[in-house]
Order: C-alpha cells, then structure tokens, then sequence
C-alpha cells in the first residue's frame, strides 16, 4: 500500500543516499519485486513515480528508521595509500573537520576588510545606530539626520538620544548587532561583527545539517561550499542588516528540527522487536503506544524558530510551516515503524507536545526579547496604555499589565505599517524574479577619479565602487532546476529529505508572493539561500548518481558536477569586486552587468 500524501513529505525513499564517494557493489543482489502497481500509479511513472512497496524492504527497517552515514569506497582509501584503521580515523575526523575547514575558509572571506568600505552603507544608518541605542539604554532613539557622517568621523562624541524613535522590526536583530558594537564600539567594523560571525557559522552548521540529511560528509560539506561563495549571502554576513541574522535562526530551527527526527526515529527503532535473525519487524502496538519521551531539539527549534520572528516577523510564517514540518514527520515515522492508525497515534502523542514545544516557546522567547522595552519607561508606546487607562478607566483590557496592552498597540500599528508600505524604490523587485536574480540591490556606489581610492592611474574614466547584493549567478540559476529537481523528487520518489529543502524554500519565498503591492527587495532572499544550496548538492549528488551506478556512469557524472562546482567558484571570484566595493574600470564593471536590470 502506498503512502498519502501527508507521508510523502516523511518517507524514507530506499535508495541508498547519494554520495559520490559511497562504494560501487556490482555484486548486490536485486531488490525483491514490487507489487503491481495500480492504474494510477502506472500513468504517474510517465513522470518518474516510483511507489517504494517492495523496494523499500529491501533495506531493511532499521536502515529506514535510522539510515547510517555512507563511507567512502575501500578502493579510494587503497588508491590514496591508507590502512583501513587510518581510514576510519580518517572518516571519524572528518565529520568535524571538513565542515570546519569550509567554515574558516567562509570566515576568511567574511571578515578580510570588513570595515571597508568605510562607510554607512544602504540600511545600516538605521540598524547600525539602533542597535547602538538598544545595547546601551534599552530601547531605540531618535536619531538626529545627517549623523551618520559624525558618527563616521568621531563616534566618540556621538550621544545617545533619549528621546524614543519608533521602529518597525522586533528588537533581536538590533541586540545581536549591538554586541558586536558594544566589544569592537560605534563603526563599521563593530557593527558588521556579529553579522559576519553568524554568516560564518551558518556555513558550519549548513555543511553539518547536510552531512546529516543526506548521510554524506561529503554532500553537506559541498552545500556549505556552495554557502560560502553565494554572492548575496557573503555581502549580507559583511552589512548589518537584519535579515542574514533571520536566516541564522532560520536555519539553526531547521537544524534542531532534523537532529530531533533521528532522535525520535532512533528511539522508535530501539522499542520495536527483533526477530531470531536479528533484523528489525514493526509493530502496530509499539508504534501507536510509544511516547518519544523529552525533545530537547524540538525545544531549542522552539526558541530559534522565537529568535527569528523577533528578528522580522516573517518568521512566523517560517514558524507554521516547520511545525507542520515536524508532525509530519512523527506520522511518517510512526507508520514506517509499523502503525496502522498512524493519525490517531500522532494526534494523541504528538500534536500536543509539538505544539507546546514550538508555539508556546516560541512566543516566551518573543516577549522575552522585548525586555529592554518593558524594563524601561521610555521606549516609544511604551506608557500608551497607562495613557489610555487615564483617558478612559476601566476599559475591557485593563486586566492585563500596562505593558502588554502597550506592546500589543506597538504590533498593532507596525503591522498597519508593513502592509501599507507601497512608496516606489529603485532597487524593489517583484518575489518572482528572485530566483533569476531580476533586479539586484545596490547598497554603495562612487565613482572613484583614476589614482584615487584604489582606481588604477593609468584609467581612461573614472572606475566603479560598488557594493552589489546579488547572488553568484551560475549558482542561482542552477538553483532553479535544483528547485525543480527536489519538487519532483518529493512529488513522485517519497524522498523526505527532498520535501524538507521544498518546505523550509517555500516557507521563505511564498508567503511574499502574498505581497506584491508592498515594496520588498531581492535580499530578503537571503532567508532561503541555504535551503537552495543544499537543493542544489542534492542535484549534483544525483547527477554522479547512487551507489550501485557503473563505474562510467559516475566517472561522467562526477565529471559533470565538478565542472558545475567549479564554474560558480568561478562566477564568485569573477563578481568579488562587486561583493566587496572594490574600484575596477568602468568597461569591467561595465562586463558584469549581465542584465540590463542590474545597472
């Protein structure tokens, strides 16, 4: 019997995980034949379904509850001179030392002249002096215009303004930017700190939570690659701006989520019986009863998923959509360990402590957030309650503290804010040119004379220093039939982790598709990069195809995919200047503007 659909975003697909380092078995024996397929399913297998009755026994029930990691070929370990105790070491090692090495190289190029340009640079002179206000008193000022430049020249003899200024995004994004400021003090290189170093850590944590969707060090370490020379992710770790800190939270949820899954499918695994051979058999009791005990994963989502909502509040979309996420996986597993009324099991063990762990926590990290507001008297609307309360006593709400009711006006008239901000900008782009990089954000631009600032003296015309916030292209554009790629995988091969990368893409892209009125930017994107790139490793790692393959079939994929590789390293070092507001002549700038809508 095939699953529906809610288990086809949860099934654990029988093929082997792609690795294209996993060893070549010429001598496995064929998987046992599938049942007949219905009417249904033979029209789907025009378009690559593939029901996994039959095929997925074939790997036994622990391999599916708890799939082991993938090692590379004895042969490779031969072919480079090292013993096969050196080679588990070696393997063992690897696991944190590859992503380690991916994450120092990304550091490297985050933080090499980060201070530069010397400059308030796009939304900074919002952000930056926010942030600076926040970590000093509480809450945001109103900053005097035209400041920037003093604070630019001699931050020293900046004053913080008492008086409130009304701001229209939750305040931890302005907390993590303000530590930065509060150790390294009030410019560019301060305020940029923090930004960087989660930018850094996000490609160390992409290249671990890859390694475990796809049981391949190899695989996780290349989507942490990938990470590391996107173009629009590295300008946002080197700007301090809010939504690369969005993206951290993001994707560390993401994270929690997946770790929280093995460790209920492993628990699942260690209650079922096993048989006089030793292999593992389902059962309907044991996989209906069990209850999967203390989460702290799922928890710690919880508080990510609240961290990234009081950075931006489209963080709560994110926040629906990973914990429909995790209780489809709860239902996927349960059936998979053998549950026969699998809803009724999820909705009497599951959906309850889910609930509590991402809502209810989510919510108590949001509040917590806000505590310089509450803790002070100044903050903006910070009294409107208590204002109310003497205006027109006994009102229905009074109940409640001054605070909240305080707090709840602020939300309510920045939502009115967000969704009636239509003003034109030269730089807004409609969600749907995203993918293709339509209309990229300019964040600096001057226009340096020959001999000044870095522009050659031998220069014919002034050169062009520009901070571009684009995406490596070639990469982006493959990220499109990644896309594609992954859909059809979940669609019609049951591949969980296909439906993963699809959920945690969709829940950063779409809800903007819901306004396209509003005035929004190409780098909001940012939320999602990670989730294209590890599409994109999931591409490549079918390209060289799964263990099993002939030795020339993956000889032309790995071929393939490398060349792929290599050309986005390529296309990043060929737009460096541009990421990094480096002067070049004019024509050069000139030859990497591919569309007319990036100038």
């Amino acid at each position: 019997m095939t699953r529906t659909a809610p288990e086809a975003l949860e099934g654990q697909h029988p093929m082997d995980p792609v690795d294209p380092m996993a060893p070549v078995d010429p001598t496995a024996p064929p998987a046992p034949a599938a049942a007949e397929p219905s009417a249904w399913q033979r029209r789907l297998r025009h378009f690559g379904y593939r029901p996994d009755t039959g095929a997925g026994l074939s790997i036994g029930l622990r391999e599916r509850l708890v799939p082991a990691y993938t090692r590379p070929s004895p042969r490779l370990w031969s072919l480079l001179g090292i013993g096969p105790k050196a080679a588990d070491r070696v393997w063992r090692l690897a696991a944190w030392g590859g992503p380690l090495l991916v994450a120092l190289v990304a550091g490297l190029l985050r933080f090499w002249k980060l201070d530069r340009p010397h400059a308030v640079i796009f939304d900074e002179t919002y952000y930056a002096k926010d942030s600076w206000a926040l970590i000093n008193q509480g809450y945001e000022g109103a900053w005097p215009k035209d400041i920037d430049k003093t604070i630019l020249a001699n931050p020293d003899s900046v004053i913080v303004p008492t008086e409130p200024g009304y701001v229209v995004h939750p305040p931890v994004g302005k907390w993590v930017i303000g530590i930065g400021e509060k150790i390294f003090d009030f410019e560019p290189f301060g305020w940029r700190f923090m930004v960087a170093l989660l930018g850094t850590l996000s490609v160390l944590m992409l290249c671990r939570i890859g390694r475990r969707l796809f049981r391949s060090t190899f695989l996780g370490c290349l989507a942490g690659l990938l990470l590391a020379v996107d173009g629009l992710h590295f300008v946002m770790s080197r700007t301090a701006l809010l939504d690369q800190v969005l993206m951290f939270f993001v994707l560390a949820a993401f994270g929690c989520l997946v770790i929280d899954r093995d460790r209920a499918r492993a628990r699942l695994a260690g209650a079922l019986p096993v048989d006089e051979d030793g292999v593992l058999r389902p059962d309907a009791e044991i996989a209906e009863t069990l209850g999967l005990g203390w989460r702290p994963w799922r928890l710690a989502a919880g508080v990510m998923l609240g961290l990234a909502a009081g950075t931006k509040w489209n963080g709560l979309y994110i926040m629906a959509a990973f914990g429909l996420m995790t209780v489809v996986w709860d239902l996927g597993a349960r059936r998979t360990a053998g549950a026969v009324r699998a809803y009724a099991a999820v909705a009497r063990r599951d959906l309850v402590p889910a609930f509590v762990s991402v809502v209810p926590v989510a919510i108590a990290t949001y509040l917590v957030s806000w505590s310089g507001w509450i803790l002070t008297d100044k903050g903006y609307f910070r009294n409107w309650a208590a204002e109310q309360d003497r205006l027109h006593p006994g009102g229905t709400w009074s109940w409640l503290p001054e605070w909240l009711r305080s707090l709840w006006h602020y939300e309510t008239e920045v939502y009115k804010f967000h969704v009636g901000l239509s003003s034109p900008h030269t730089y807004e782009s409609n969600p749907w040119s995203w993918l293709v990089l339509g209309r990229p954000v300019s964040y600096f631009y001057e226009s340096p004379a020959p001999g000044t600032a870095g522009c050659p003296a031998d220069a014919k015309e002034k050169c062009a220093q520009e901070v571009l916030a684009i995406g490596t292209p070639l990469l982006w554009w493959a990220a499109c039939f990644a896309i594609l790629y992954v859909l059809w995988r979940w669609a019609f091969r049951r591949d969980w982790r296909a439906g993963a990368i699809a959920c945690a893409f969709l829940a950063g892209w779409a809800p903007w598709l819901l306004y396209q009125e509003r005035t929004i930017f190409l780098f909001y994107a940012v939320v999602f990069i990670p989730f294209l790139c590890l599409a994109v490793a999931m591409m490549l790692g079918a390209m060289v195809g799964p263990a099993g393959s002939s030795e020339r079939r993956r000889t032309f994929g790995a071929v393939a995919a490398g060349v792929i590789v290599l050309l986005i390293v390529w296309n990043f070092i060929y737009f460096w200047p541009l990421y990094t507001g480096t002067a070049i002549p004019m024509d050069q700038w000139r030859n990497r503007m591919w569309l007319d809508t990036w100038v």
